[in-house]
């Protein structure tokens, strides 16, 4: 098991290197396919098209890996959905508006 981690571990690199060069000879080719054509623009170069996928990438998305927006609640803490299960309707009414107070948007009471 250690093995096929380090050998991961080195060839993640690589993979991740191939996948952006291949998505910049997409990227490329779907520029001068459309933008020359529809907006009267410039053809790109290869290099050219790389380096705007990876603006876009750090521009839109950043340099987390978010795929999944929705915190789980049950992941790190499995006390919690045990809790959870054992609140009746009422407790879970209450649980849920307590929240509410605490994370919703701020209220607009003047204090």
């Amino acid at each position: 098991m250690y093995r096929k981690r380090k050998r991961v571990f080195f060839e993640l690199p690589f993979i991740i290197i191939a996948v952006v060069l291949l998505v910049g000879l997409v990227v490329m080719l779907l520029w001068n396919f459309i933008f020359p054509t529809v907006l009267h623009t410039e053809r790109i170069n290869y290099l050219q098209a790389v380096a705007l996928f990876v603006l876009c990438r750090i521009l839109f998305f950043g340099f987390r890996r978010q795929y999944n927006s929705k915190p789980n609640m049950w992941r790190g803490n499995p006390q919690w959905r045990q809790r959870w299960m054992q609140m009746n309707d009422e407790e879970r009414a209450k649980f849920r508006e307590e929240w509410k107070k605490r994370c919703g948007p701020p209220s607009s009471k003047n204090e």
